[in-house]
């Protein structure tokens, strides 16, 4: 952690997306966003249509994407509003999107992702949670590197989580290749990358106008991303964990993407609408040290290009 000061907004834990980009023009902005056919996904997409951006729903899914589309027009009245498929455990698919690609980029968020699901490995043999949430991330962002230069300032948003505190990179074992497999262990290594992306790709691309910020968007159980985790209500858990519903679990990726509030803001991570403080022992919030650490996103981001680009 550095000494400057911690940045806050007037919004917070309560705040919702459309709340967030109230105000904020992005017309003439183009977007994409990941996983966009559902949840936080969709609510980020449309908070970022209201605003006048063309967003592309990079999905898996195409038809459920085109479901999404479908709605995030109709509420938001924005015509530009597209879908592109996307699986970001194929490298096939994310070179075929990225290669198909025109023109400048603005604002990538890397929202898409898995938690807490049994072993399971891609044709490459790689861990499903660290190739989905991290790898596939990583080398859409490589392959659109020079869309986001182009646009003179873009910025991406990398969705972490406070799971990240649960497990840090380990570069000896990333694959559970001889460590016992634990999910949410697993689940944490992958949100920990997300950060660490975030940290060294501002590094490396800021002299190219691209700024990377990462997030912790809360507990948000009516979403398809908890359907590996048991059932807690909310409230019981006492972990200072925020409970939200998709609306307001996109608030803080929109922030990131679009307010004027960010300029000139890169490597750092959020939670409720403002930057995250160290965690503490006992509580699911605030941002590991390890996750911030510069040496092991400059490690990370090698060891990743390798295996994306051996």
């Amino acid at each position: 952690m550095t000494d400057i000061p911690l940045l806050t907004t007037p919004f917070g834990a309560g705040s919702t997306a459309l709340e967030v980009v109230d105000g904020v023009d992005l017309a003439g902005r183009r977007a994409v966003v990941t996983g966009a056919s559902s949840g936080l996904g969709v609510e980020t997409a449309r908070a970022l249509a209201a605003a006048g951006a063309e967003v592309t729903l990079a999905v898996r899914d195409t038809a459920a994407g085109e479901r999404a589309r479908a709605d995030i027009a109709a509420s938001t009245g924005g015509p530009d509003v597209r879908v592109a498929q996307l699986d970001l455990v194929s490298r096939e698919s994310v070179r075929r999107f990225t290669d198909g690609w025109e023109g400048p980029l603005h604002i990538l968020v890397a929202n898409a992702g898995v938690m807490a699901m049994p072993l399971t490995r891609t044709p490459e043999g790689w861990e499903a949670q660290f190739a989905t949430n991290h790898l596939g991330h990583f080398a859409l962002a490589a392959g659109l590197h020079d869309a986001l230069a182009a646009a003179n300032g873009a910025r991406i948003v990398s969705v972490g989580s406070v799971g990240h505190v649960g497990g840090d990179v380990d570069f000896d074992d990333l694959m559970f290749d001889r460590r016992p497999y634990d999910a949410f262990v697993a689940y944490g290594q992958s949100k920990t990358a997300n950060i660490l992306f975030a940290v060294e790709a501002t590094r490396r691309w800021a002299g190219d106008g691209i700024l990377a910020n990462s997030l912790n968007p809360g507990r948000i159980p009516s979403t398809g991303l908890m359907r590996h985790v048991p059932h807690v209500d909310a409230g019981t858990d006492g972990s200072g964990v925020s409970w939200k519903t998709p609306e307001q679990g996109a608030a803080t990726s929109a922030l990131l993407a679009a307010s004027p509030l960010l300029d000139g803001v890169g490597g750092r991570y959020f939670e409720d609408c403002a930057e995250a403080g160290p965690h503490r022992p006992g509580v699911r919030r605030g941002v590991a040290g390890y996750a911030l650490d510069p040496d092991r996103a400059a490690r990370l981001w090698q060891v990743s290009l390798d295996l994306v680009h051996p």
